[in-house]
């Protein structure tokens, strides 16, 4: 075995001052069993040892306790003995216990033949770049725990091929893949069949090469199959001298914030499309109302010339024609007001195939033999509370916009069936419900409509038939509807393949009724007393021609406080008509109020061109309300009126219709009315010249008296209240300017004792009929 001697001679022969004077490596000798045979400076800045305390121990003190129990020291010798050398790099203790990291390199130390006489440790403090390496693989550690722990977004990596090399968490979210199915393979396996067939995977990563960046959104496929909308961000990443390493791929699955930008759009489109119809609605409402007066006024006159002038050909087509017009008129009022959801809806419960049975030769007559005609009812079919004149209107308009597609002939489909709407379906119509509704579709084999016009169908006098052929109402007139009714409306249309209207109508859990017969109007008149309020005056003369010409009594009034007047007065009234929209402080539905507490068994019927809220109450009729909307022609009113007050009573009246003889007085008397209520006054005096009497009327007592000072009179028709002189005190004084007069009071509270004044009088307590103050005048006159 070596000596001591000789180790020391052989590195003697290294430079013993060179080694001596390295400070920053610890370079000692180590015999062959692992003594520290010496020790430079290097090793005593290092480990703190000096050469006496550490000379002679075995290189075990220098490694932690760990490496001893491994043997580590000994396994490094002896794999230096077997290699000549031996590298690692690990933990080394210093003299106060602290530790470091220290790269090793052990030589083994052979003679001129070959021997092993010892080692070389040669050992360097990295602790600083063991610490920086740790940063960086602690921070890759992280980086990769961050990439990976994201799951709202793929990120991966791309060779410049477009190879995944790579995948996270958030890939096998959104892509449904795991990294072992992903990585190696082409990342165009994300995309849809018509993307890779335009070659647009190759195109995007071209583009990132070139721009350095690129972004997209389009559809992208799971492994499932299914599709989603994804946001999409490639960049390019190269080398240090700029070649391309690959490309960092960032998806986002927006499949959720697409469908709410839809949404949003449908709802900006919905709400423009409310705006707008409420615009149309506000302009329709201000013009409806003045607009169906003057059509009432000309319809009604037509038909009093009709029935006293025409009686010859040239004059009865005149009239036709003009008939014709106003009918034209109101049609188009209509449609407007339905548009607009202001039409007087009256709905029912219904199922609806009964009434699409009952319209079966009313639609095979509107759209003529060239054109096949199926309806598809569905069995179960719910039922649904809707008008069923309005949903009949709707149907036949829909057909014949139909007919209208298909000049050559074709095939028109009318389908009911049960729906379900859902959420996802409701979601962007916010003024559609979800929840179970009755489908109306009606598909024909026309023409079809373009994208743009297929926007612009419901519009209001949109329409692509030629000038004159239509006033483009029909479908929107069917929205307005709809809508109204609570109810949804959809267009589908493609050009060559036809149309198909859907409407949606909520179901109803309620009994359907039977749809009614269409009425058969004849035209009857009867004797009751009408009150006609209107405030147009020529629309009032016009129907109170009309009504006196069916035999009726009729009292007038221009506003609601002048009907109250009337109605206080006392006089007999079996049916108020009057109109929905009056100016004036007191609207008229409160004035109908009014008027059935003072008289509980008054009939109402109102009548208007525009009804705003005043009778309807979302979209529909107050329950009891009768209405009569304008125009109207003679025989709907005569038909309205006799339904309302006596059917089984009614008589046939003859367009020269007189006043029932029962209601004409025996002898013409001369009555001269007294009251300070211009309304009463002016109801009364009609009441005097209906029965056949004439009339003179004052509000003042003072002039009562003159006019009696000057000429005679029968009958003095006097209010026992009035301000400034009363009807006893008036009498007193009129009879003794005329003895022989007679005097009828009319009083709406106690009756004075006749039997105690100087003249002859009677009393009639309001309210009176039209028989009693006949009766009253004639027994006065006699």
């Amino acid at each position: 075995m070596p000596s001591i001697r000789q180790v020391f001679s052989t590195m003697r022969n290294w430079g013993d001052e060179w080694i001596a004077s390295v400070s920053d490596y610890s370079i000692c000798a180590i015999s062959v069993e692992g003594r520290i045979l010496t020790w430079n400076a290097g090793a005593t800045a290092m480990y703190g040892y000096q050469p006496d305390e550490i000379i002679g121990q075995m290189l075990d003190i220098l490694h932690t306790e760990d490496d001893r129990q491994k043997q580590a020291p000994s396994a490094a010798l002896e794999t230096a003995r077997l290699r000549g050398r031996h590298n690692t790099e690990g933990w080394r203790t210093r003299k106060d216990g602290t530790t470091f990291w220290g790269s090793e390199l052990i030589t083994a130390l052979h003679t001129d033949g070959g021997e092993l006489v010892g080692f070389v440790s040669t050992v360097r403090d990295i602790s600083d770049n063991r610490a920086a390496h740790e940063a960086v693989l602690d921070s890759e550690r992280r980086f990769r725990m961050l990439v990976d722990g994201v799951t709202d977004y793929a990120i991966y990596m791309l060779s410049p091929e477009g190879v995944a090399t790579n995948w996270n968490s958030g890939a096998r979210h959104i892509k449904g893949y795991v990294a072992e199915e992903i990585v190696g393979s082409q990342f165009s396996r994300f995309f849809t069949p018509e993307d890779v067939a335009t070659r647009e995977p190759q195109r995007e990563l071209t583009a990132a090469a070139r721009d350095g960046r690129f972004e997209t959104e389009g559809w992208r496929v799971r492994k499932d199959g299914t599709r989603f909308w994804a946001h999409v961000v490639i960049d390019a990443i190269r080398n240090d001298d700029g070649t391309l390493a690959g490309f960092a791929k960032i998806t986002r699955d927006v499949t959720t914030r697409m469908e709410a930008d839809r949404l949003l759009e449908e709802t900006r489109k919905a709400l423009f499309q409310s705006q707008k119809m409420e615009a149309v609605g506000k302009l329709t409402g201000g013009v409806a109302h003045d607009f169906n007066n003057v059509l009432q006024v000309l319809r009604g006159n037509l038909e009093l010339l009709d029935s006293r002038h025409g009686r010859d050909v040239w004059t009865r087509e005149r009239l036709d024609r003009a008939a014709d017009a106003v009918d034209r008129g109101a049609k188009l009022a209509s449609q407007l007001l339905a548009f607009a959801r202001r039409q007087p809806l009256q709905p029912v419960v219904i199922n609806p195939a009964p009434a699409l049975r009952r319209m079966d030769d009313l639609l095979r007559r509107a759209i003529g033999e060239e054109i096949e005609v199926e309806a598809i009812v569905a069995g179960g079919l719910w039922n649904t509370l809707v008008d069923i004149h309005q949903l009949e209107n709707v149907i036949l308009n829909l057909a014949i916009n139909a007919r209208d597609a298909m000049p050559g002939g074709g095939k028109l489909t009318i389908e009911l069936a049960n729906a379900m709407l859902d959420d996802d379906y409701a979601a962007g119509l916010p003024d559609v419900p979800a929840g179970q509704y009755v489908m109306l579709a009606v598909t024909d084999t026309g023409t079809g409509m373009p994208p743009d016009v297929l926007q612009q169908a419901f519009d209001p006098f949109f329409t692509t038939k030629p000038e004159g052929s239509g006033t483009g109402l029909g479908l929107s007139m069917a929205y307005g509807f709809i809508k109204q009714s609570g109810g949804h409306i959809r267009l589908y249309s493609e050009i060559g393949h036809g149309t198909t209207v859907k409407i949606y109508l909520p179901r109803s859990t309620e009994k359907a009724i039977e749809p009614p017969p269409r009425p058969s109007v004849r035209l009857l008149g009867g004797k009751e007393t009408i009150l006609v309020v209107e405030d147009d005056l020529k629309v009032q003369s016009t129907v109170v021609d009309t009504l006196s010409a069916l035999g009726y009594g009729v009292l007038k009034a221009d506003d609601a406080e002048q009907a109250l007047s009337v109605v206080r007065s006392g006089v007999h009234i079996d049916l108020l008509f009057t109109d929905v929209v009056m100016p004036g402080p007191v609207r008229s539905p409160d004035m109908v109020v009014q008027a059935i507490l003072l008289l509980p068994r008054l009939k109402v019927l109102f009548t208007s061109g525009y009804t705003q809220n005043a009778i309807i109450h979302g979209g529909r009729l107050d329950p009891d309300v009768e209405l009569l909307s304008k125009p109207y022609s003679r025989e709907q009113l005569a038909y309205k009126i006799r339904q309302m007050l006596a059917p089984t009573g009614a008589t046939d009246i003859g367009t020269d219709a007189t006043l029932p003889a029962e209601n004409v007085s025996t002898a013409c008397l001369r009555v001269l009315v007294v009251n300070d209520d211009p309304a009463l006054l002016e109801a009364t005096s009609e009441l005097v010249e209906i029965l056949g009497h004439s009339v003179a009327t004052t509000p003042s007592p003072d002039i009562a008296l003159r006019w009696l000072a000057e000429q005679p009179f029968d009958v003095l028709f006097a209010d026992l209240a009035m301000p400034g002189m009363s009807g006893t005190e008036l009498a007193e004084r009129a009879v003794e300017l005329r003895p022989a007069l007679q005097v009828v009071f009319a009083t709406g509270s106690e009756a004075p004792n006749v039997h105690a004044l100087p003249f002859r009088c009677r009393t009639l307590r309001k309210p009176y009929t039209l028989g009693e103050l006949g009766e009253a005048l004639d027994s006065s006159g006699r």
